[in-house]
């Protein structure tokens, strides 16, 4: 998609990535509802460019990652795409995710239990790096459900069930055709079979927010705020 020069980039881990957005909130006063938006509009852009889709499927877990989801269903569905949205358990308790899940009911975006017969593509927003143990539940049945079909599944972040900082999958795992992954990879993204291609979104993290572990970014973004990674996780 873009071409890139400069320092290679770092992978980080779960725990790295973590305290990245932790100084975006809190340091910088970048709000998660911010950030969530650009994963969100990177994530639709992918799947227009990608799939060319008339008909997708959001299957959104309960945290920031389902965020991210829901706000790729706002920008689909404001693109004419049929949107329907498949929650994998109770509202959000994180209020910048239950804003956009307001923000699609006052739109009548439909929302649904159950998936529908037929998509396009399927964007995985159940599980993003904060992965603890298997998925259990409902997401682990929409999981499960993801796999046994045969449309492409583009994964926010991560494959829902990859460790993000090991690249262990965990029982069931997304097996997606393409993962869009935010700010810089993560360790366990390189690589990983579960990943498909791996590209990788801006959403508007400063290069001084790295400095405090060591990396030397540069800007990977110069040229536009979606790349595409090759299997070293570096900028093709």
């Amino acid at each position: 998609m873009m071409h890139h020069t400069g320092p290679l980039l770092p992978a980080l881990t779960a725990d790295q990535m973590r305290e990245v957005d932790r100084v975006m909130v809190d340091e910088l006063h970048i709000g998660l509802i911010q950030m969530m938006e650009n994963a969100g509009r990177n994530l639709a852009d992918l799947a227009q460019h990608r799939y060319l889709p008339a008909e997708v499927v959001v299957l959104a877990g309960p945290g920031g990652n389902g965020g991210g989801g829901l706000v790729a269903a706002r920008h689909l569905a404001n693109r004419g795409v049929q949107v329907r949205v498949v929650l994998a358990g109770e509202d959000s308790q994180v209020p910048a995710a239950q804003r956009q899940l307001d923000i699609l009911r006052r739109m009548d975006v439909p929302i649904s239990a159950e998936p529908p017969d037929h998509s396009d593509v399927v964007v995985d927003a159940l599980i993003g790096y904060s992965l603890r143990g298997n998925p259990r539940g409902r997401a682990a049945s929409l999981i499960t459900w993801a796999n046994a079909r045969p449309t492409p599944v583009l994964s926010l972040d991560t494959p829902s069930g990859l460790d993000v900082t090991t690249g262990v999958a965990a029982t069931p795992c997304v097996r997606a055709d393409a993962t869009l992954t935010l700010a810089l990879p993560k360790l366990g993204l390189v690589g990983s079979p579960e990943v498909g291609d791996l590209y990788l979104a801006d959403i508007s993290v400063p290069a001084q927010v790295y400095v405090r572990f060591g990396y030397t970014v540069g800007h990977p973004f110069a040229r536009g705020s979606l790349v595409e990674l090759d299997d070293n996780g570096q900028p093709r």
